[in-house]
């Protein structure tokens, strides 16, 4: 019998060490055999701590660690250049290479070994598809320590109906009522030649994606914006940099009225001002009944409970306590 295939995570992470110490917790939980975690601050109390653990390596992705003339300014690119980084010196030891971010969390309906092991000699990369996490702030029908999230239909017309008719104001300007990316992330199979591994995708050997296979029994729950408090201090740097920033593509085509998220946002801002932002925030992410029924009524509706804390507390007890 063969030996099950190892899996590892790369990940460029700027954030507190709880939420870098309970990302690592919750994979080394599912069986992840190693944790490549590119630290994009000077974050040397997680370094100090998080490379104690013997199936976690550290890199603090500080000046010294670019080698180029200077540290790449936008992070996407540092996301990609770290990512190609881990496969090609630090994936030795690994059959399989996910490249996701510490706001999302694997779930797998049953081991992902087990998984990856079915997947075809020709599969070079295997696609996880992402849920959208909802607010339960001020929801009080929510079992406790229970996570609702939003999924979307592949079909682009199917999801296009579904989103017009769950969100009633602002589904026609959104894409699956997704915030953030709604193409999923990859595992990658290691041992390859000419890889260059992008955020959503992969090229090898020229061809995008080739061979790509669907993790069907996996789902990555993206805690995008799990409160309102969370996602309003995110805000700003998302509409300039990150996920809403202004050159990225429209959610649907021009010819159908689509805008971009950074022109949606700015539209409200402009017109609405903060309380509109706030009115977005409750249709689209809050997990009230009225919402959690429509997504029901559509079989898009996913409720988790994911017990981060208490795997943080089951393998990173001293730091639990710290970081409680």
């Amino acid at each position: 019998m063969s030996n099950p295939p190892k899996w590892g995570i790369v990940s460029t992470i700027k954030a507190p060490l709880r939420d870098i110490a309970t990302f690592a917790a919750h994979h080394l939980d599912l069986g992840a055999h190693r944790l490549l975690i590119y630290l994009d601050d000077a974050n040397q109390d997680a370094v100090d701590r998080l490379s104690q653990h013997p199936r976690i390596h550290i890199e603090l992705a500080d000046e010294a660690h670019w080698r180029r003339p200077r540290r790449p300014t936008k992070h996407q690119v540092r996301q990609t250049q770290n990512a190609r980084h881990a496969y090609r010196h630090k994936a030795d030891d690994l059959d399989w290479l996910a490249h996701i971010d510490v706001d999302e969390f694997l779930l797998p309906g049953n081991p992902l070994e087990d998984q990856l092991e079915a997947l075809s000699a020709e599969c070079t990369c295997a696609r996880v598809r992402p849920i959208e996490a909802l607010s339960s702030e001020g929801v009080r029908d929510m079992p406790p320590g229970q996570t609702c999230f939003k999924a979307m239909a592949r079909d682009r017309a199917t999801r296009n109906a579904q989103t017009g008719a769950i969100y009633p104001t602002y589904g026609a300007q959104l894409n699956g009522g997704f915030l953030s990316h709604v193409a999923g992330k990859l595992f990658i199979r290691t041992g390859l030649d000419e890889v260059d591994v992008r955020i959503h995708n992969v090229i090898i050997g020229g061809q995008q994606n080739p061979g790509q296979q669907e993790f069907e029994a996996t789902e990555l729950c993206h805690m995008h914006a799990p409160s309102l408090t969370d996602w309003l201090a995110r805000f700003r740097y998302r509409l300039k940099n990150g996920s809403y920033r202004p050159d990225l593509a429209p959610t649907r085509t021009r010819e159908s009225g689509g805008l971009t998220m950074h022109e949606l946002f700015t539209f409200i801002l402009e017109h609405e001002g903060e309380a509109g932002l706030h009115a977005f925030y409750d249709e689209v992410c809050r997990a009230t009944p009225a919402l959690r029924r429509k997504l029901q009524d559509h079989g898009l509706l996913r409720c988790h409970t994911l017990d981060l804390d208490a795997k943080l507390a089951k393998h990173f007890p001293d730091l639990a306590q710290f970081c409680f």
